[in-house]
């Protein structure tokens, strides 16, 4: 999924043959991201001043665990460590419960899009003025980024984010709730919801009672206000719910599996699984495009590459010729009875 329509070229930079490559590379490149540990791109003659020096308009993307620079950029640094040290770790799961990480990579990808970003600002800006520059991206910083709605609050309040489960640090009720047969989830995130909510469910009493009256006052009763709900909520199943929810103008939904979401009509108009030739796989599907695009056709042009599978076709588009390649060596036969 992530490396389609894309080239693989294989190079040593320890060597003078391998940095000569790059170097001819980066004379023909628009932008170069790369995302080794701080440090090592320098040791490879690979680093920005270096490439820089030979296209000045070249746009250098490092991204790293931690950044590159700060008492834990050395630090090895993955999506769980991010996670866990940015504060992401700390506000997901429920209270009380054990340390919980999100279900998907959120610093991993929120990063690369942050960087993404990042480089498309960096990238417009050289074409006006000639000058790349350097962009210095980190999941921690990404995933720091990400808590629009918890640091608010703690700098406004003073109070230390804690988990909430399902719920929503500003509104309720907003979360999973459980019907007769299973979990869904809903909001009435406004008082106009909340009183078609009320009017929806023949709660009127729930109007009347000064703990639900306001936003604040639903957020304070939360724990008592979902029980009151969820009474209700178990008289039907949870599709009926969706259903009575939706044509009140209510929002509600199914909570649905990876499968059942790619698999659901709505996921199939949306094109979110293609399918795409492999020269390995044969057929093999694919996860669609994430945002439509109507004034540039979007397709996969090519499969993901193996590994070095272009290195010669990019190489000797650059002129650099490179030996012929030898023919594979055959497996010697082996005994009788040899595993």
């Amino acid at each position: 999924n992530m490396n389609r329509n894309k080239r693989s070229v294989t190079l040593d930079l320890k060597t003078d043959e391998g940095r000569a490559a790059l170097h001819a590379l980066v004379l023909e490149a628009d932008v170069l991201v790369e995302n080794y540990r701080p440090g090592v791109m320098k040791r490879l003659g690979a680093d920005f001043d270096t490439l820089s020096a030979l296209n000045p308009a070249l746009v250098y993307v490092s991204i790293s665990g931690f950044g590159q620079s700060g008492p834990w950029s050395q630090r090895p640094g993955f999506d769980l460590m991010a996670q866990a040290m940015s504060g992401v770790m700390s506000v997901t799961g429920y209270p009380g419960g054990p340390p919980v990480k999100a279900g998907v990579p959120v610093a991993d990808i929120g990063c690369a899009l942050f960087a993404v970003y990042g480089l498309l600002a960096a990238y417009i800006g050289a074409k006006n003025t000639g000058q790349g520059q350097y962009i210095d991206a980190s999941l921690f910083d990404s995933a720091l980024a990400f808590s629009v709605w918890d640091i608010s609050e703690y700098w406004g309040t003073g109070r230390k984010p804690e988990p909430l489960g399902t719920s929503n640090r500003m509104s309720a009720p907003y979360q999973a709730a459980k019907a007769a047969d299973g979990y869904f989830v809903m909001g009435a995130t406004n008082q106009k919801l909340w009183q078609k909510l009320c009017g929806v469910l023949a709660r009127t009493d729930l109007l009347d009672d000064a703990r639900f009256a306001n936003v604040s006052q639903r957020l304070a009763h939360r724990e008592v206000l979902m029980g009151e709900l969820e009474r209700s909520f178990a008289a039907r199943t949870a599709e009926a719910w969706i259903e009575t929810l939706l044509a009140a103008g209510i929002p509600a939904g199914p909570i649905l599996t990876y499968p059942e979401a790619f698999e659901s009509e709505h996921g199939r108009h949306r094109a979110m699984r293609i399918e795409i030739d492999h020269p390995v796989e044969g057929k093999v599907p694919n996860i669609g495009f994430a945002v439509k695009m109507m004034g540039t056709p979007q397709q996969v042009r090519r499969p993901p590459p193996l590994l070095g599978e272009h290195t010669r076709e990019v190489l000797e588009e650059l002129g650099i010729a490179l030996p012929a390649a030898r023919p594979p060596v055959p497996a010697e036969p082996q005994p009788a009875g040899a595993k």
